[in-house]
């Protein structure tokens, strides 16, 4: 036990830093994209829910691993696209945009699905009552219906997070150095502590994902809408 703490000391707390990053960032774009999806989704113009409709359900059905790899190896190696700037950490920097990429479109995904169920909790009334007023669509859209539906869909956002913060393991596909890919090493090394490394990753997620649970269910009594 002390030879496996020695060996994984100085590594475990900066790969659990980078699945912080990677849940951090993903969460923010996803949550820009997501927004941008689910007012396509109600918005009056048929194209664009069609356009909305289509992506939300072509990637949410595709497996987080075939996403990531397509921006790996597609995107990157095929089209030479890239989100880091030229230097001696290229490689590494690159790779960890990378999964943020291929996070964000897989997420934004679910994110957009829970905000469109927050959306359907708010009276049509209310939008009917603004267009009346003379409202735009955007108008309606950001200062009516998304507030309220934010507020009504705190629960599944906040377990889109969570599963968010778990599904980051998948870069590890690419050689992003998170946990699991330190996971992954850990047992190569020390293959006859097998279950206790297990536990200490799993240890790991858990001090992750618990005070987000926590953090939800306050916020979803705080916050909820009352009827």
């Amino acid at each position: 036990m002390n030879a496996l703490w020695t060996d994984l000391e100085p590594k475990f707390v900066l790969a659990y830093w980078i699945t912080i990053k990677l849940t951090f960032y993903s969460a923010i774009f996803s949550m820009i994209l997501g927004t941008i999806l689910t007012a396509m989704r109600v918005s009056p113009v048929a194209f664009l829910r069609t356009i909305s409709t289509w992506y939300i359900n072509i990637v949410r059905n595709t497996p987080l691993t075939l996403i990531v790899l397509f921006c790996s190896v597609g995107l990157y190696q095929n089209l030479g696209l890239t989100l880091a700037r030229e230097n001696e950490n290229f490689i590494k920097n690159n790779n960890f945009w990378i999964a943020v990429l291929g996070f964000t479109l897989y997420t934004s995904t679910f994110v957009a699905e829970s905000l469109r169920s927050g959306i359907n909790t708010v009276h049509f009334g209310q939008a009917e009552a603004a267009r009346s007023l003379g409202l735009s669509f955007g108008q309606i859209f950001s200062t009516i219906i998304f507030p309220q539906a934010l507020r009504a869909a705190i629960v599944p956002l906040g377990n889109t997070l969570i599963a968010l913060t778990k599904n980051t393991t998948i870069a590890s596909v690419i050689g992003v150095a998170e946990a699991s890919l330190l996971m992954k090493s850990t047992i190569e090394n020390h293959a006859d502590q097998l279950f206790t490394v297990f536990g200490i990753f799993a240890l790991g997620f858990i001090v992750l994902t618990l005070p987000m649970g926590l953090a939800v269910g306050r916020a979803s009594t705080r916050l909820a809408v009352k009827k």
